[in-house]
């Protein structure tokens, strides 16, 4: 099964393999059911998480019921429980939708639909697509930007960085995660490496840019953002740690001021 998942994440294009997931992977999931894990996206239960990686599968990480990985059952977590985002209606840009985040999210937006706005580069299930770095919308016309794991695959992320933070009105808010090292004290990048079996070596991926370290929070700051870095799995036992299948990833909360 990890040889399997792994040669699809490398081989078939992305929007084929999001089109493709939605039916084959709730597929193999019924050989998964069980009490052993919870979902806390969607609220199901399996034995164990199907395998994920491009690379190195990770054990225990992907939702059979709705491809939920470890980061979107934080994100998910700190959404329902430490804001009012399903409690209001703002208006809302999420980037780069990730399958499970939107399908749970949409339907809170159900009576105002023109307040929930995803976007990509070219996903199809996206339903405005550009480039981040240049955002065709206008200065202070969003409340809350949710945009993860996509800054690590862009040219120039502190444009991108200052694109986000010019069209979030003053006081909104976002949730801008991505994968950061922190073993690694500064972020490293390296744009003369262009092979890409040698950038997945480096990067961990062939198309990531740029590893994370700690210094991932100032690049916010220095966008004009305030920025909180929170640790947030600590606020869970170690039961719900493993029930979930958390990662040790931190949260990147964003405001305007």
């Amino acid at each position: 099964m990890k040889r399997l998942i792994r040669w699809a994440l490398n081989r078939i294009p992305r929007p084929v393999l999001q089109r493709m997931a939605g039916w084959a992977v709730p597929l193999v999931g019924l050989f998964y059911r069980g009490r052993g894990v919870e979902c806390p996206v969607c609220g199901a239960r399996f034995r164990r998480f199907l395998p994920y990686g491009y690379v190195q599968a990770r054990p225990n990480a992907l939702c059979p019921s709705c491809l939920s990985l470890e980061r979107h059952r934080l994100l998910w977590l700190y959404l329902t429980r430490e804001t009012d985002l399903l409690r209001t209606h703002p208006q809302t840009l999420h980037i780069a939708p990730e399958v499970c985040i939107k399908r749970h999210l949409k339907p809170h937006f159900a009576a105002h639909p023109e307040r929930y706005v995803t976007a990509d580069l070219e996903s199809p299930l996206a339903e405005l697509h550009f480039d981040v770095q240049q955002i065709p919308l206008a200065d202070a016309s969003v409340d809350v930007v949710i945009c993860n794991h996509l800054l690590e695959h862009v040219a120039d992320d502190r444009r991108a960085l200052r694109e986000l933070h010019r069209i979030l009105r003053p006081g909104g808010w976002g949730m801008l995660l991505s994968p950061v090292d922190l073993s690694r004290e500064k972020t490293y990048e390296d744009d003369s490496v262009t092979d890409p079996a040698e950038r997945t070596r480096i990067f961990g991926q062939y198309d990531h840019r740029r590893i994370y370290g700690t210094d991932y929070a100032d690049r916010l700051r220095e966008a004009g953002f305030e920025a909180a870095d929170i640790d947030y799995t600590t606020a869970f036992t170690a039961e719900e740690r493993a029930r979930f299948a958390l990662p040790e990833d931190h949260i990147y909360l964003v405001r305007k001021k």
